[in-house]
């Protein structure tokens, strides 16, 4: 049986059954997910063009959730026992319910469309005061924003000057291109990687955060990852980009 095959039986299985089959389905220790604590024996594939060992199969995380959450865990001070309002914007599910029940009430979920976010919000015209949140992690978001700058500066006027901000967008051009005359999604599709992306950033991403007044500490899979947990974890093909941690 292949994985369509598995997956057509799936979507007719109760829940209970369903996770149990998976488990088996996936039995193994060649792939770790380090959000749901699992190992398996393949991941799998995701997007436009399958990626092979893209998404964990129990939670749902790619590449860059899985890289992201080693970085918060190992690099930073996000779960130390010390109080944190945290800002997480366009919460993905994998991190969204771990992130609840590590950082509490202090933590808020936002996005401009989703209506299952604890706020509403345009990310160009945040509705809270200067110096509100001690972190702001915002993933694949920016290269939707036509004014990026704009969100970018209200990220830094929100967050507080002790405070960090991850702020992850895809590299994927020499340099970033974008033209907002295109408004065809067919057009952006074929310029931009998506039909709702108005940009195609590059390595001079970092020089638009620098703009707005933020220092940025720039981190690739090798600076935190040995090669083994970058195999095992499946993050080392380049999908999983790089981070971007921003401070005042």
């Amino acid at each position: 049986m292949d994985w369509s095959s598995l997956h057509g039986l799936l979507r007719k299985t109760p829940a209970p059954l369903k996770t149990s089959i998976k488990r088996i389905w996936y039995l193994g220790r060649h792939r770790y997910c380090p959000i749901c604590e699992r190992s398996a024996r393949v991941f799998l594939p995701f997007g436009g063009i399958p990626r092979t060992d893209a998404m964990c199969p129990f939670c749902g995380s790619l590449e860059r959730h899985r890289l992201v959450w080693r970085y918060f865990t190992d690099c930073t001070d996000l779960f130390d026992p010390r109080p944190k309002k945290m800002l997480h914007v366009a919460p993905e599910r994998c991190l969204e319910a771990r992130f609840k029940k590590k950082i509490g009430l202090s933590y808020l979920t936002a996005d401009l469309l989703d209506p299952e976010v604890m706020e509403k919000m345009d990310i160009t015209a945040i509705q809270h005061p200067a110096d509100s949140f001690d972190v702001i992690y915002c993933s694949h978001v920016l290269e939707h924003v036509a004014d990026d700058r704009k969100a970018m500066r209200e990220f830094r006027r929100v967050l507080r000057s002790t405070g960090w901000a991850v702020l992850l967008v895809p590299i994927s051009a020499e340099r970033t291109i974008e033209d907002p005359s295109i408004t065809d999604p067919a057009e952006r599709l074929r310029l931009f990687g998506q039909e709702d992306h108005v940009r195609r950033y590059g390595p001079d991403y970092v020089d638009r955060l620098h703009e707005v007044g933020f220092k940025v500490k720039c981190l690739s899979v090798s600076d935190f990852l040995t090669e083994e947990e970058a195999v095992r974890m499946a993050v080392g093909t380049g999908q999983a980009g790089q981070i971007f941690h921003c401070t005042k």
